[in-house]
């Protein structure tokens, strides 16, 4: 119960004035990985670049996820969909991306950006729910979110080549 001196109530938390109304204002930035496609895509793209780091078949961890997770939640759907089609897809999407990314092979490129990369050369290649725009609003904002500051440009301007190249309505 309030006291009126204004000092935290035993929760830790400012006592309510009287009358007023208290308000969550606290939000996620405006374009955070808020959404379930988005956390799945997370989670495929922390995937795919443990396999990398680890120097592991991409699959065979998917697989070893999938019959017991690592965390307290098994894997989405959507993040077992991307993780199996980029593996099954994995030498053309490679060659898409060293196709058009100027300058710069695959082994060049941060291994988080090459994850993010497959993701959405994946998605705009082989997913036709998902438009092409958003594909590669999804993986500048996991470039903005994971890597470095030169990265979103990078993987904007690569996957829109990509999609332009594969025809993939945006």
């Amino acid at each position: 119960m309030p006291d009126g001196s204004g000092r935290p109530a035993a929760s830790g938390l400012p006592v309510p004035v009287e009358g007023a109304e208290w308000l969550r204002t606290v939000q996620p930035p405006k374009g955070a990985l808020t959404s379930t496609r988005s956390k799945a895509r997370r989670a495929a793209v922390d995937l795919l670049f443990e396999a990398e780091q680890r120097g592991m078949n991409a699959g065979v961890l998917l697989d070893a996820r999938v019959a017991a997770p690592a965390g307290q939640s098994p894997l989405r759907e959507y993040t077992v969909a991307i993780v199996r089609g980029v593996v099954a897809n994995w030498a053309p999407l490679n060659e898409t991306l060293s196709t058009y990314s100027q300058g710069w092979s695959l082994e060049r490129m941060p291994a988080v950006d090459r994850a993010i990369l497959r993701v959405g050369a994946w998605e705009i290649a082989h997913n036709d729910d998902v438009p092409s725009g958003v594909a590669i609003s999804e993986a500048v904002e996991l470039a903005r979110a994971l890597s470095t500051d030169e990265s979103p440009g990078f993987v904007n301007g690569l996957l829109a080549r990509v999609a332009d190249v594969s025809g993939a309505p945006a």
